[in-house]
């Protein structure tokens, strides 16, 4: 069984959908499956990421094809597939290549319809380009992989697509949380980990951690918001890059909140100093509008880290009873659950408990299992 990837985002990209991509490449990579590897380019941190990781090829642009490698993405990758003998391609954020030759097996994970469901947040001209995309993906794809029943339900209602060729298999999150995690639970102590990325970042020693793209579907001037309810000693870590302007936004609010001393925006944080962040925050908070899954969620399960979340879309999948919900825009609640957890030790250590049941259910063995079925199945 030879199976290929989309792997440009795999190499390219450091948050979401890379970090899904490896996740699935790397997990088929090492139950000793040939795997042909498809990218534009290889480049940053990424770039040696699958050197050991099992039998595993690359495949870039050559000749011409080097001066439009978005087009070789597009159109090329399919002329290439029967030469190198793939059996299935997997295209794993949301598009297929076109060409792909009838004798191989098409799959294609689809992350969310945000694009469908929100399209004020795009761009005219990439809306239609995603839209387009998705659209072929589904129509010429075997099965299309929703990483949550939130997803299959939009693939159902908004693109029609039927139902009998739609799986669900979960996500999980990087590698670095399940290292984490397992050093944790085999009673290793952490602590130095903890305070120097703290002191790195220059947190104070209680501080509410709010990681993602800093954009308005991430919502995170609700927690600025719910700040001002809480003691002046506490900060708010808000990690990641800032889209669209939002973030002068969010720093507007926290001016009028009188809370911006206490708001810390750490933009390019280093991917390895997670953990230890998340591990040292009193609470992590993800107040997104609509996420296909909502990894920080799980993130932070992995490191012991209880969470305040929104109750829409996803969000319930990925925390279960582990987590502790609120609308998106429901200020008052998420200060009310974030008290709680810095003022009641036992429920904090009942929600930590329960996030360690739960985390278990996106075990990485556990996606890997469920893919390779999948491929197994179709061939």
């Amino acid at each position: 069984m030879i199976i290929g990837y989309d792997a440009k985002r795999a190499f390219c990209n450091n948050t979401g959908l890379g970090n899904y991509s490896r996740m699935v490449i790397g997990g088929v990579a090492e139950r000793d499956t040939e795997v042909v590897l498809y990218t534009p380019r290889r480049r940053g941190r990424h770039e040696h990421y699958f050197d050991e990781k099992g039998r595993v090829k690359v495949r870039q642009p050559q000749g011409l094809w080097h001066l439009a490698p978005a087009l070789w993405r597009s159109v090329a990758i399919g002329g290439r597939l029967g030469k190198d003998g793939v059996d299935l391609f997997h295209g794993l954020s949301h598009e297929l290549p076109y060409g792909i030759p009838k004798g191989v097996k098409k799959v294609v994970t689809m992350h969310d319809l945000i694009v469908f469901r929100h399209p004020e947040y795009f761009k005219p001209i990439d809306r239609l380009i995603h839209r387009v995309k998705m659209r072929h993906a589904c129509e010429g794809a075997d099965v299309v992989v929703a990483i949550s029943e939130q997803t299959k339900a939009d693939l159902i209602t908004m693109l029609h697509v039927d139902e009998a060729k739609i799986r669900v298999v979960y996500q999980s999150c990087d590698p670095l949380f399940w290292h984490w995690c397992q050093q944790v639970t085999a009673g290793e102590d952490m602590s130095i980990e903890m305070r120097s990325a703290r002191l790195k970042y220059g947190l104070p020693e209680r501080y509410v951690l709010c990681v993602g793209t800093v954009e308005p579907r991430k919502n995170q001037a609700v927690v600025v918001r719910a700040m001002g309810s809480l003691p002046d000693d506490v900060a708010l870590a808000v990690v990641g890059r800032s889209r669209s302007g939002y973030g002068e936004v969010v720093r507007k609010v926290a001016e009028e909140c009188g809370v911006a001393r206490r708001v810390f925006f750490i933009e390019g944080a280093a991917f390895a100093d997670f953990p230890a962040l998340y591990a040292g925050a009193v609470a992590s908070v993800y107040m997104s509008r609509f996420e296909g899954f909502g990894i920080p969620v799980l993130e932070a399960m992995c490191c012991d880290t209880p969470v305040v979340t929104s109750s829409v879309s996803s969000m319930p999948e990925a925390g279960g009873e582990a987590v502790l919900y609120a609308e998106p825009d429901d200020v008052a609640t998420v200060a009310k659950h974030l008290r709680r957890l810095m003022e009641d030790r036992d429920f904090r250590a009942e929600c930590v408990e329960k996030g360690r049941l739960q985390r278990e259910k996106f075990a990485p063995e556990k996606v890997t299992e469920e893919m390779l079925k999948l491929y197994r199945t179709l061939l």
